[in-house]
């Protein structure tokens, strides 16, 4: 093929993006509130990037994320990854997070202690917020603390994380709602 190349494509989310080399996936963009803007931080991610029809592994891959917006099982365990240029730490906590099941999530400490460096919290959220392969490496597996789907979220953010989880079966569809937690925090009045 010779280059890097990209495609948009639908989901049930909207417009998302992948781009390739030679070596596998270099990146995988969700869905952005308008499909330029998707396009365009695809492209801050790989500026050489030309606009082409994927070849039948990509499409393989983009309707394992299509799939996997929907709330559908995606196994992307056969999809290769373009590693090149990306810092050998992040390599080993992608391989990590890669591991966790669907319908799981596994927190920052473990995968620091999965990757051999117990220690590396804070370095395993920057490679986390870092992530280029969206859905693909599930960062919306990887919680800071367990339970707690708020903090370091990379491509997608925090309420598109909740609602992959939630789709995963790895927490609650709901949760507790603004009015839930105003009765909560409110002093209770005495009975009269």
């Amino acid at each position: 093929m010779g280059g890097a190349a990209y495609t948009i494509f639908d989901t049930l989310m909207g417009r998302c993006g992948i781009a390739w080399g030679d070596d596998g996936v270099l990146a995988v963009q969700l869905a952005e509130s308008r499909e330029i803007d998707t396009r365009r931080r695809l492209l801050r991610q790989c500026p050489d990037a030309r606009e082409s029809r994927p070849s039948t592994d990509v499409t393989s891959a983009l309707a394992g994320v299509a799939a996997a917006l929907r709330g559908a099982p995606a196994d992307f365990s056969d999809v290769q990854l373009d590693l090149g240029g990306l810092p050998a730490f992040d390599c080993r906590v992608y391989d990590a997070i890669r591991a966790i099941p669907r319908g799981e999530t596994a927190t920052h400490a473990d995968l620091a202690k999965r990757v051999g460096s117990s220690g590396a919290l804070h370095a395993v959220g920057h490679a986390i917020r870092r992530n280029p392969f969206a859905l693909i490496v599930p960062c919306h597996r990887a919680l800071q603390i367990a339970g707690d789907t708020s903090g370091t979220s990379a491509n997608g953010g925090v309420i598109t994380r909740r609602r992959l989880l939630a789709m995963e079966g790895a927490i609650a569809a709901g949760g507790p709602s603004l009015f839930d937690v105003l009765l909560t925090a409110a002093p209770r009045q005495p009975d009269l």
